[in-house]
Order: structure tokens, then sequence, then C-alpha cells
């Protein structure tokens, strides 16, 4: 029988739209514009996909499909490239063999959110080397794969907490922390960022790829923790909450340093007035 395709029009909540299709099995999801897509076995229960899906997010559309005779467990990997942003090349571990290693961040995303291919994470390494990361003390909150703790090592950072919530991603994250020879620099670290954030402070520059509501709640504290002069780099922001998000922001003592806008999604980096 066929694989069965899934196409998800997330309504609000995309990350737990995408932390429930990797819960309930899929090996890869890939983004069509608003659409989340990936393929279950034929033998998935369709209505407990679904359901967990519009529990993540009630507004959330799903269509369900049948996809031709594939192998979607390896067949998702061809949905990866190789992506050159700024400086930095960020690959899959099998596109990566002849890449220079200095300046590639090579990435397996397992279980956990985070490649080169999504427009959030090429937002936030752009507006990381728009910045003077070298011998900075870094913060990555939602680290997911690791891949932008990774490039703010590559960028030459002293030091990155990368700090992740979900289990499932720890051990993602940790190999490829391994597999790009920057354990030393990068310390992976699991728990919740409102608790953690505290204990690594004071940092240079805390990156961010969250959803917004996440970010209104971290603030406080990355206000906190941020040394004098430092930089937080924020991503994950629909284009739609910029005037809402910038409202805040200002309202709360920040002021915007750079912004980057690519497909559907706005990133900022701000610092403290």
């Amino acid at each position: 029988m066929s694989w069965l395709s899934f196409r998800v029009v997330p309504a609000r909540e995309r990350e737990a739209v995408l932390a429930a299709l990797f819960e309930a099995g899929a090996q890869g999801v890939h983004e069509d514009g608003p659409a989340l897509l990936t393929h279950f076995p034929p033998e998935t229960n369709v209505d407990a996909v679904a359901a967990a899906i519009r529990i993540a997010d009630p507004g959330a559309s799903v269509s369900v499909g049948r996809a031709p005779d594939t192998d979607w467990s390896e067949a998702w990997k061809n949905l990866l490239s190789v992506q050159m942003v700024g400086n930095l090349l960020i690959a899959p571990p099998w596109l990566a063999s002849n890449l220079d290693p200095a300046r590639t961040v090579v990435v397996d995303p397992g279980m956990a959110f985070g490649t080169g291919d999504h427009s959030t994470t090429r937002s936030v390494v752009r507006l990381m080397q728009r910045i003077d990361v070298r011998e900075a003390r870094v913060a990555d909150l939602g680290a997911g794969s690791a891949v932008l703790a990774i490039a703010a090592a590559r960028l030459g950072a002293r030091t990155v907490a990368a700090v992740e919530l979900d289990p499932d991603a720890i051990g993602n994250a940790t190999e490829n922390v391994e597999r790009n020879g920057v354990a030393s620099v990068v310390h992976v670290i699991e728990g919740d960022a409102l608790t953690l954030l505290p204990l690594v402070a004071p940092v240079d520059v805390i990156l961010a790829n969250i959803v917004s509501s996440v970010h209104l709640d971290l603030l406080p504290e990355m206000a906190r923790a941020l040394s004098p002069g430092g930089r937080a780099v924020l991503s994950g922001i629909l284009v739609e909450e910029r005037d809402m998000m910038c409202d805040r922001l200002s309202g709360t003592g920040w002021v915007g340093v750079d912004e980057d806008v690519e497909d559907i999604w706005w990133s900022a980096t701000i610092s403290r007035r």
C-alpha cells in the first residue's frame, strides 16, 4: 500500500505542530510556504495523527492523501540541500564530505528542529554575521539540533550554552556538536530557558529561534542576562506579528538594531535602550 501524505497548515502554533508530527513518527518535515508536508506508513492511524495536530493547534488545517510507493524513511533526505548563508555553509552529513569544515555547519536534524533549509535558521545565521560574536559568551535558547549554537562556534564564540527543553532533541544536538568538533565551546543543556538563562548569565549574545509567545515570556530574563552592549537575535516570528513585537519591544526598553525577512518569517537583532 502507498504511504500517507500529510499536508498541514498551522494556524498559530507552528512549532507545536512540528513537535506533534515528529512525536507521531514523522521522519522528516518539509516546508512548502506556510504548509508542512510529511509522510507516514500506510498502517498509520490517520485519526490519531490528525487529533494530535489539532491538540497542538486547534485551528490547523490537515489534509491526507496517498503518496507514490517510496521509502519515505530515506526519501526525505532528498529534500535537504547545502545552504550558503553569508560566509557559512549548512549541510546534512551526506552532502558535507567535500565542504570546507572550517566554515561548514554539519547538521543531521534527526528528530530535532533545525536545518539550514528553514527560513528562520538562515535569518538568524545572517543576522549573527552582522554582529561581532568573536570571543562572545552566547546562549542559544530552544537550540533544537544545535545548528545555531554550532554556527556561533564557527564564527568564533568563546562559549555557547545550547538550551533545549525537549529531551528527545538533546541526543541529536549533542551528536551534532561532537560531529562538528566544537564540544569544547558548545555545551548542550536540557531544561527550560526561563530557569536556565539566569544561571548561564551574563552573556553577550542571545539566539532565540522560537515562537513569539515564548519570546514575550523570555524578554525580561533576556534583559537581565545580557551584558552591557549585548545583542539578542530573535526569530520564529511571523511577518504579520512584526508590529505587535515591535510595540512590545519598544515598550519594555528594547531597541531594534537590525532585521531580516524571508518568506513569511521576520527576525530581528535587538539591544537594551
